[in-house]
């Protein structure tokens, strides 16, 4: 019998990731508005392709604790091998076709992303990527491997899947609390969301988006006393 997530416990705190980081104060700017990881993409093809020794500027300047996640989409092992030697990363993020044996060589935690569209049997994904510590459904469009900046039906999310959760896809201050009350997700992904231009970060849309999600907990968590 399939075991989907059922956390043993309620889930109070919804995980940030700031995704698309550019710049040491950006990522400063999420961390100090309560952020909980950064996203560095390295993917040529996205305006938020950051090189390795900017990456490694950024990441050096995170305090402890707060996750540092690399973004690849189909890249060769070798230069995610290179990546990982120059930038300290927490945690990969795999965006591409990659398959999961592909996926778990890299001695770091990973999570991997789904591009949701109708019929999607997202619960076998969850199945055949069971060793990542969960899955990052985002918002398909032919071609394009993520950072549409487009939301998807957030009701095709199934209500238990044997994985967290992160939900992407056209998240930003003004939809980021309906989606935490709708889908619960274990966290939430937001890139362009929360920019003044492709890469660069708005620190009031930050803090906007971060106060939305907190309050979003509450009204939740409230309702679901109330039930």
């Amino acid at each position: 019998m399939r075991r989907l997530f059922k956390p043993s416990f309620p889930v109070s705190h919804t995980r940030i990731k700031i995704c698309g980081i550019t710049r040491p104060e950006d990522a400063l700017i999420a961390v100090a508005n309560g952020a909980d990881a950064i996203g560095l993409v390295f993917y040529a093809g996205s305006p938020r392709s950051v090189a390795a020794d900017i990456a490694a500027e950024i990441a050096q300047a995170v305090p402890p604790f707060v996750t540092v996640v690399a973004l690849f989409v189909d890249e060769l092992a070798e230069e995610i091998e290179r990546i990982l030697s120059l930038v300290s990363v927490d945690m990969i993020q795999f965006h591409g076709n990659e398959p999961a044996a592909f996926c778990g060589q890299f001695h770091r935690p990973w999570i991997k992303a789904l591009r949701v569209r109708p019929g999607m049997d997202i619960e076998a994904a969850c199945e055949e990527f069971s060793g990542a510590r969960g899955v990052l459904l985002d918002s398909w469009q032919a071609g394009v491997p993520g950072g549409t900046g487009e939301t998807f039906d957030w009701r095709l999310a199934p209500d238990q899947l044997r994985l967290p959760v992160v939900l992407a896809g056209g998240l930003h201050p003004g939809n980021v609390a309906d989606a935490v009350c709708q889908v619960r997700p274990a966290a939430v992904d937001v890139s362009s969301g929360v920019e003044r231009s492709p890469g660069i970060k708005d620190a009031e849309k930050i803090r906007q988006f971060i106060a939305a999600v907190r309050a979003a907990e509450q009204l939740r968590d409230e309702t679901s006393h109330d039930d």
